[in-house]
């Protein structure tokens, strides 16, 4: 027999608010329309960040990232905390404009376990360019 449990909060043991949710690989959700079921585990972003990229690059925001390397103009390696299973793993990048305001456009390249390189090129001209507003988030399983 199916079992439903319906609660309005999870607390830990001692009653002191807080939760900690623990989910199984194997863990899923029903989608949306109530048609298709997904993992649960597989559909989060297990890295991403948000970075200045000119000047002294930085950080603003976030998450299972370690390093960020400026390996020349719009050349970048983002490091990962925690590494991923294989190297083929989904990544993605975004930028806006750069210095001079021209469009830029991003790329992913030489993906490894622990580590990934953001390109950013002007549009108009294909050079490499810095840009202010950079981000780069993975999907895939990590090891």
């Amino acid at each position: 027999m199916t079992s439903q449990l319906n609660v309005d909060t999870i607390v830990d043991k001692a009653g002191s608010g807080g939760s900690n949710v623990k989910m199984a690989n194997t863990s899923t959700y029903v989608s949306d329309g109530g048609n298709v079921s997904q993992n649960t585990v597989q559909g989060l972003a297990k890295v991403w960040i948000n970075f200045n990229g000119t000047g002294t690059i930085a950080a603003r925001d976030s998450y299972n990232f370690s390093s960020l390397t400026d390996n020349g103009t719009g050349d970048y390696t983002v490091g990962f905390t925690n590494g991923m299973s294989s190297a083929d793993y989904a990544a993605l990048a975004t930028c806006g404009l750069d210095s001079g305001g021209s469009r830029a456009f991003c790329s992913t390249d030489t993906h490894t376990t622990t580590s990934v390189k953001v390109l950013l090129r002007q549009a108009a001209s294909n050079n490499n360019i810095d840009a202010a507003d950079v981000q780069s988030g993975l999907l895939g399983d990590l090891a």
